[in-house]
């Protein structure tokens, strides 16, 4: 075993390819990964496209000017490195932390979220390949009953938009919730909202398909943005009174533009979609007014993971539905193409090595 397959970027021209690779070696403190199932994600388009460049790369990425990507990943131990804190058994089923926290920043040493922290799959190399590179405390252990491919999408797909409604958007039950994009994350959104206790949970989504997934997902309504009708839908829907939190998980300035127009009272609306587009407020003093924010959002904590593994194991989360295609690793071109041109309107396309 002295090369393996992975899905590389060639950052300067942003060309994409799955390659014949060396197979990675653990330092210490490092174990390497046999990659069971990796999600595809729109942010994986996005650095593809440019829209998306690494933040803190590090020099192995720099030196070689190209980057595995893949940044939902589970699979088990197949060889730990030296100088370990706990035992990790090859076999051992894992699940890894989108990211890495510096642990080093004045940020960390007081306990709130790294401010130097990087991206699996953006700033070093990710889990489209057949083994990754995890440092220990990355990885969070699987139960038995929880398949790999439902693991590999909690980062990001669902801990995301579980940071945002739970950490950023502060919901509390009987808010009134506002999710815009029924794709990826905000069909998770539409979960985690009902699961804290939201009502009415309002989904907003131009797809006909992402509306009737939006109301079996849980939504309380389900609108499209384009109908004549939709502000009004959204004041009866919330008694008059406008939404207390609502969330664009779609990555558009005319979904935050539409949303800020059905905030009520101190209503906040919480950007968890990525877009590189200005964000632009319209009419700034009624925002005033009405004591409206604007929360900025992305990733999510280490702790959310070790969560929601727990919630969907013991069943409060049902992530089989979210997976809507399974891709063979070395067609990964074709699932970002499928991605990216919504064909069959996917939620979460996983990669199996």
């Amino acid at each position: 075993m002295n090369t393996m397959l992975a899905g590389r970027l060639r950052l300067d021209h942003r060309s994409f390819a799955v390659e014949e690779v060396p197979v990675p070696v653990p330092a210490a403190g490092e174990i390497l990964v046999e990659v069971r199932a990796a999600g595809v994600c729109l942010s994986d388009v996005h650095i593809i496209d440019g829209s998306i460049s690494p933040f803190r790369p590090v020099d192995a990425v720099t030196r070689s000017g190209a980057l595995t990507l893949g940044h939902e990943v589970a699979g088990v131990v197949h060889t730990p490195g030296p100088d370990l804190m706990g035992t990790w058994s090859p076999g051992t089923r894992v699940v890894l932390q989108a990211g890495q926290s510096c642990h080093r920043c004045d940020a960390c040493l007081r306990g709130f979220p790294c401010q130097q922290g990087r991206t699996l799959g953006v700033d070093y190399d990710g889990g489209w390949a057949e083994y990754v590179i995890a440092r220990e405390d990355t990885l969070v252990r699987l139960p038995d009953n929880l398949p790999f491919e439902q693991a590999a999408i909690i980062p990001d797909a669902v801990s995301t938009p579980y940071s945002a409604v739970v950490d950023v958007g502060a919901v509390r039950p009987g808010q009134s919730v506002g999710i815009w994009g029924v794709g990826g994350l905000g069909a998770h959104g539409v979960r985690v909202a009902r699961l804290v206790g939201a009502a009415p949970v309002i989904a907003v989504d131009p797809l006909a398909s992402a509306r009737a997934r939006a109301l079996a997902f849980g939504a309380d309504l389900a609108l499209d943005p384009n109908a004549p009708d939709f502000a009004d839908s959204v004041m009866k829907a919330t008694g008059g009174e406008g939404l207390d939190v609502a969330f664009d998980f779609a990555g558009f300035p005319a979904v935050r533009d539409q949303a800020l127009a059905v905030l009520g009272f101190a209503g906040a609306l919480v950007l968890a979609g990525l877009t590189p587009a200005p964000v632009t407020i319209a009419d700034s003093v009624g925002f005033s007014y009405r004591r409206n924010q604007i929360r900025g959002h992305y990733g999510s904590s280490e702790h959310d993971l070790d969560r929601l593994v727990a919630l969907t194991s013991a069943g409060r989360l049902d992530l089989a539905p979210s997976i809507t295609a399974r891709v063979p690793l070395e067609n990964a071109a074709d699932a970002v193409n499928q991605l990216e041109k919504k064909i069959g309107d996917p939620i979460r396309i996983v990669l199996v090595p």
